[in-house]
């Protein structure tokens, strides 16, 4: 498979892109551990279909310490034992704020409010941050038609 347009040599994207990274950057300052944000960005991307955003958040998480089974599980955490409730609030914050056309009125109070109990307000606004941007990704991504399998982790920072 071919991309449509190469992300990383067109000067647009470049420059977009390079936004988008210092953007990202924001989130591991605000307290949200790694482990939660490798988790938000993976359940986005599998509801997105982008490949390229699944194989790098698996296999960034794997890198940075996370098990298996907790990888391959994050499509049904909800009937998983695996995940704190700080993790499971992050992950239907994903799941509603990635989703957001589907339900009338965006994101549901109760998931907000879910939320409130394990994140402080810059927390949660790293986690808005977070899944607003692993969305963007993923949009670029499968407009462009990246293939995806190859990723190393940590090749892009």
């Amino acid at each position: 498979m071919d991309a449509r347009l190469n992300l990383f040599t067109n000067p647009v994207l470049g420059k977009f892109i390079k936004h988008l990274n210092a953007a990202a950057r924001v989130a591991l300052d605000a307290g949200v551990p790694l482990t939660t944000l490798e988790l938000v960005e993976l359940r986005a991307s599998q509801i997105n279909g982008c490949a390229v955003c699944v194989d790098m958040h698996s296999k960034d998480a794997a890198h940075h310490g996370e098990t298996a089974v907790r990888i391959n599980l994050v499509a049904t955490w909800r009937e998983a034992t695996v995940y704190t409730d700080a993790e499971r609030a992050a992950l239907a914050l994903t799941e509603a704020g990635t989703r957001i056309a589907d339900a009338a009125g965006g994101v549901p109070d109760d998931v907000w409010l879910n939320a409130t109990k394990y994140y402080d307000e810059n927390q949660l606004a790293a986690l808005v941050g977070a899944i607003a941007g692993i969305n963007t990704w993923n949009r670029l991504n499968v407009m462009t038609q990246q293939p995806a399998g190859d990723y190393v982790p940590g090749q892009w920072g």
